[in-house]
């Protein structure tokens, strides 16, 4: 019997290290892991039962995303974010999501605009309730909305990787007096211009959105 032909692809098991990485990007986020801290490389071995050599490919894995950096000689480090990092990273930040509002306002149907809106309203209920984390998580969902209707893979790929880097800072913008208000009226601007189906102000809208999220992470650093 021929079995060339007859034998289905294998379904291959994901491999350790990525699973460790996984984990260990999950504390990082959380900050059970906070940035500046030194990973103890032998209590992780201990704790999730494995050897180091799928922990340190995992820690290759972290530092490529920019996560952790490896010190040679000296070990691994949960990345700290300085000042300078977040003048860099949200100029860049405002730039692909603009571009993706641009394309998400050009592509969306009506669907596509009444899952802004809906979202939106949402995020207005968050606000008038003075739910900071519930603000917060629909605002989430909102980016990925317009994500979603811009289609564009790379894109995303590229916002994606940057907000990985940004869950290291310590500060939310949410958390300052007035920001709420601030970050829902920036909201109401950018939704106004999808619906209105008007790309450049929609991109130009967000970009202000984020680069005002700066400013304000700035006076609690």
């Amino acid at each position: 019997m021929n079995t060339d032909t007859a034998s289905p692809r294998l379904i291959t098991r994901t491999p350790l290290f990525e699973k460790v990485a996984e984990r260990l990007r999950n504390r990082i986020f959380a900050h059970d892991l906070p940035p500046g801290s030194w990973i103890d490389e032998q209590a992780l071995t201990a704790e999730y039962g494995i050897s180091r050599t799928p922990l340190r490919e995992a820690l290759k894995v972290l530092a490529f995303e920019g996560l952790v950096t490896l010190r040679p000689g000296r070990g691994c480090q949960v990345t700290q974010l300085e000042d300078r990092d977040l003048d860099e990273l949200f100029p860049i930040l405002a730039l692909l999501e603009g571009r993706c509002v641009y394309e998400a306002t050009l592509r969306a149907d009506e669907a596509g605009r009444a899952a802004i809106r809906a979202l939106h309203e949402q995020l207005e209920s968050m606000a008038r309730e003075e739910n900071i984390a519930g603000f917060f998580d629909i605002n989430q969902q909102f980016h990925l909305q317009i994500q979603e209707l811009a289609g564009n893979r790379w894109l995303v790929q590229m916002i994606q990787d940057t907000r990985k880097v940004l869950k290291l800072t310590r500060f939310h913008s949410l958390f300052i007096d007035g920001r709420l208000q601030e970050s829902l009226q920036e909201h109401r601007r950018i939704v106004a211009a999808i619906l209105e189906q008007d790309p450049t102000r929609a991109q130009s809208e967000m970009e202000n959105h984020l680069l005002q999220g700066r400013r304000a992470i700035a006076h609690i650093g």
